[in-house]
């Protein structure tokens, strides 16, 4: 794998941290402002509005712009952001923040994994995706942790300082490791707009949001169900934190190595497992160690999604992949915010903190619903699309993915 690889690893590192970190601080956050944690959630909720909205936005705005330099702006405005929230004298001022953060991450995953896939051989397209995403989940190993505990023992407005400076190593990495890529002959935002007319490429974002929001039913209120149903203590967060950053590590590798070899096969697996165990997570979490357990399940299963999303979508949107890539990714916190949002309403409604445990399963089986849908789709398409691909490869579609 190029070691350009690593700078976007690096960046991902960043975005991620700031992403997840704010899950293990809401009862802090909420106590410094005067909300509920219910309201803290929305902190978690426009982030990933900002995404949806930022993904698109900053991919058409950085269509003229080269794919290296885009990625060090999107990582300025990263900074920017993390300065804000870090700054923030009043909980609007804080989601202010949170909102220009985010609006830089689904650029820059949808960007960088376009250009992650063009470094690399055609069969490796997944597993070079994967290896950027490395840097996210990594960040929950390393970089959440961490934040988290910074956050309960010297103040959540230092984990956003310190998360400000991992996005500074971050532009400092793409700058130095970044080679600059010549940008796609021909390709105009007429042809990116073109692919969100496949009904693949919009299935599997349907399948993104639904998925992924499964993950988040679940893990946005992680700390107030682990410490009020579980019975851990405020600090056991931390490390519960970190085995749901494994779970999305070792997800996200296996997942980005199958996913070359059989991909919708390993989207039924990790879709259909993670509905089953988000359903048992309304039992488990009244035990500890079946707890601690379930949640690194979540990560993992969660994250064996991700490589084969992405590139399905990169399959599917031919030659101009660039604003595909990043709706998906914007997808995926569509998905968070739409589960943050029924989460927090479960709750309010008084089915207690176990409660998003049940709304993530059923949109988990949602998305395996769509999973099998699609296929049934392609198999039925496949002779006459056959044709036209190996009639359009040539001259239309330069950057597609052959099998």
């Amino acid at each position: 794998m190029p070691l350009a690889l690593l700078a976007l690893a690096i960046g991902a590192f960043g975005i991620g941290t700031t992403e997840f970190v704010i899950m293990g601080l809401l009862p802090e956050v909420a106590g410094d402002f005067g909300v509920s944690i219910p309201t803290a959630g929305l902190l978690v909720t426009g982030y990933a509005l900002g995404v949806v909205i930022g993904a698109p936005l900053m991919t058409v705005l950085g269509t003229r712009i080269p794919r290296k330099r885009m990625l060090m702006l999107l990582m300025g405005l990263f900074i920017a952001g993390n300065l804000l929230s870090a700054l923030a004298p009043a909980f609007a001022i804080m989601v202010i923040g949170r909102v220009i953060a985010s609006l830089a991450h689904g650029a820059f995953f949808g960007i960088g994994s376009v250009v992650a896939a063009e470094l690399v051989a055609p069969q490796k397209k997944a597993g070079a995706i994967a290896m950027m995403f490395t840097g996210l989940t990594v960040a929950n190993v390393i970089g959440v942790p961490l934040g988290t505990l910074i956050g309960q023992h010297v103040g959540w407005r230092v984990t956003f300082a310190v998360v400000a400076g991992l996005g500074v190593i971050g532009l400092a990495g793409i700058a130095k490791l970044v080679p600059e890529l010549p940008r796609p002959e021909g390709v105009h935002l007429r042809h990116e707009l073109a692919a969100f007319k496949n009904a693949q490429v919009l299935l599997a974002m349907a399948m993104t949001v639904l998925g992924f929001g499964g993950v988040f039913a679940a893990v946005t209120y992680i700390a107030p169900m682990m410490t009020h149903v579980a019975g851990f203590a405020d600090g056991s967060v931390t490390w519960l934190l970190v085995l749901f950053g494994l779970g999305m590590v070792g997800g996200n590798l296996v997942g980005g190595r199958f996913a070359d070899r059989a991909l919708m096969p390993m989207l039924y697996i990790s879709l259909g497992a993670l509905a089953i165990v988000l359903a048992l997570f309304t039992l488990t979490a009244h035990n500890k160690i079946a707890a601690a357990v379930t949640i690194a399940l979540i990560g993992a299963l969660g994250f064996a999604t991700v490589p084969p999303l992405q590139k399905r979508v990169l399959d599917h949107a031919h030659g101009a992949p660039t604003l595909a890539s990043a709706v998906n990714i914007g997808a995926f916190n569509l998905g968070n915010a739409l589960s943050a949002w029924l989460g927090g309403l479960v709750i309010s409604a008084g089915l207690g903190y176990t409660a998003p445990n049940w709304v993530g399963a059923a949109l988990a089986a949602a998305a395996l619903v769509l999973a099998v849908l699609s296929a049934a789709l392609e198999r039925r398409d496949a002779p006459q699309g056959a044709t036209a691909a190996a009639s359009a490869a040539p001259a239309d579609r330069p950057t597609a993915v052959h099998h």
